[in-house]
């Protein structure tokens, strides 16, 4: 057998490879801006929308309410803020891009209300399911589907495992999907990046506690002054401030007789 020639040998032999070290550089540059650090507010990794709310967004990764996301809301009792917390976001998910889908609301919703806050009768689509098992089915069928531009459900008995599953769901969503719960869960663990806790206050406020979000812990309550639709241009202005001191009534005093005149009421039973 002959030997094989030098240039057989030189055409056996592979190439070598083209270096990688540019595409190394590459990386090695990206990679400090794509580094989340936890102590910092994370950007949300993908669309938000305002929540309407100053104070809140500056608070929120990416400055509003996360879309491809769950974000779960704790109250101590419900139909008490939902719609006071949601409302400004939803009146602007309603004009501009589709329906708002209730999944079993404890309580049908209020339209003259929504109205005033800007949502209307149309714009609502109201699914009235009494199991939890069967709210958990209908969202994560509109979420899969992105059939809405926001899904609101109501799941107080909703499994950890069944919230990740929502969540996992919502990945693919371009509207938002908020999930609402009885606060006595919230040491419970979720799935949800994004997790509130809140309740009304005193002056028609509500007090948002951040329990999670992609960022450093947020330790002080956040307070937003939350008059419902509709009052705020019929109250007085001593009852949109509660706390204020009632004024005292001047005594009327007639100068006849030098006493305080008061006027008698007789009641028949």
């Amino acid at each position: 057998m002959n030997a094989p020639s030098l240039q057989q040998a030189a055409l056996a032999t592979p190439p070598p490879l083209p270096s990688s070290r540019p595409s190394a550089d590459r990386l090695a540059a990206a990679l400090p801006a794509s580094v989340w650090r936890a102590s910092e507010l994370g950007t949300a990794p993908a669309p938000v929308r305002a929540s309407g709310w100053a104070e809140l967004d500056a608070e929120l990764p990416g400055g509003g309410w996360p879309c491809q996301a769950l974000t779960e809301i704790l109250l101590p009792c419900t139909a008490s803020c939902e719609w006071r917390l949601t409302g400004p976001a939803l009146r602007t998910v309603a004009a501009n891009h589709g329906p708002i889908v209730l999944i079993g609301p404890p309580v049908p919703p209020h339209v003259p209300g929504l109205m005033h806050a800007g949502v209307g009768a149309r714009d609502l689509v109201w699914i009235q399911a009494e199991k939890v098992a069967e709210r958990l089915w209908a969202a994560e069928q509109l979420i899969r589907a992105n059939a809405a531009a926001a899904v609101l459900a109501w799941v107080p008995q909703a499994r950890s495992e069944q919230i990740r599953r929502l969540q996992i769901s919502a990945l693919r969503c371009e509207g938002l999907v908020f999930v609402f719960r009885p606060d006595s869960v919230c040491q419970q663990a979720s799935a949800a990046p994004l997790r509130l806790r809140v309740a009304p206050r005193a002056g028609w406020a509500l007090e948002v506690q951040i329990l999670k979000r992609r960022g450093a812990l947020h330790e002080d309550a956040i307070l937003l002054p939350s008059v419902p639709g509709g009052l705020a241009e019929v109250l007085p202005p001593r009852l949109l401030q509660p706390g204020l001191p009632l004024p005292v009534p001047a005594v009327e005093v007639s100068h006849v007789v030098g006493r305080a005149a008061v006027r008698s009421v007789s009641v028949v039973h």
